[in-house]
């Protein structure tokens, strides 16, 4: 099987939220930063179990500067095959999925993952662009995979149950909890890693979507006001002139 797994560079989940003077941008300033859990723990994960029943190459994608050839290292050392960066600043979603779907076109994966969202954005939105852009069937929020004779098998968590879907041919999956155990890399992986090939590749002109124009903090909490369960007037006039809920 040919398979594609798309890697994002997310800060860790510890580092402070805080944004350049302008408000445009995340401040990258002293955070240390991780492959998006979803991409690595499940995405990833599930390709290579695939690869090992299967048979065939997994290839990791990124589309970033080269700061990120340290995420991708990483997919390395978890057992990818190859690494691909595209080499751009990605400002937005869009531009992303059109990098990834460039590259894809002619490549002939049988199967491209996706995290379900990135942890920083929480967008969720880059499998289902990128399978419109191949024309290729799109399974959001998997959280099992089932894969024998050229047809999958896929579960995802819906309100109240569990959907089941089959497809065959080839498609795009986001990966969600579940999908697959985390796997950490060992010694051996990590010195292998060093000699596999990571592929830079320069970016197409595509159109972007909409351009931040801001980001901000939400308001800092006020202090918390006790009030006196007896005390129904002194609550409903706080709720009415300070709280402003009612």
């Amino acid at each position: 099987m040919n398979l594609l797994v798309c890697v994002s560079k997310t800060p860790d989940t510890t580092a402070k939220v805080d944004f350049s003077e302008d408000g445009k941008s995340y401040n990258e300033s002293g955070k240390q930063f991780i492959m998006n859990p979803y991409d690595e723990w499940y995405a990833l994960v599930r390709a290579l179990e695939l690869k090992e029943s299967e048979g065939g190459e997994v290839v990791i994608i990124n589309v970033g500067p080269a700061s990120n050839d340290s995420i991708l290292r990483k997919g390395l050392a978890i057992g990818a095959d190859k690494a691909v960066r595209i080499d751009a600043e990605a400002p937005d979603a869009l531009f992303v999925a059109s990098q990834i779907a460039e590259y894809a076109r002619d490549k002939d994966f049988d199967i491209i993952f996706t995290g379900k969202e990135t942890i920083d954005y929480n967008g969720g939105i880059l499998g289902g662009m990128l399978a419109e852009l191949l024309d290729l069937p799109f399974v959001s929020f998997a959280s099992k995979m089932d894969y024998h004779d050229g047809q999958a098998t896929i579960e995802r968590d819906v309100e109240g149950g569990v959907e089941v879907l089959k497809t065959s041919g080839k498609f795009v999956i986001s990966a969600s909890k579940g999908l697959a155990e985390q796997r950490i890399p060992n010694m051996r992986g990590i010195m292998m890693a060093k000699r596999k090939p990571l592929e830079v590749v320069e970016a197409v002109e595509v159109k972007t979507g909409p351009v931040v124009d801001k980001f901000e903090l939400p308001p800092e909490k006020g202090e918390v006001k006790m009030v006196d369960p007896e005390n129904m007037e002194e609550l409903v006039r706080l709720l009415h002139e300070e709280a402003k809920v009612i």
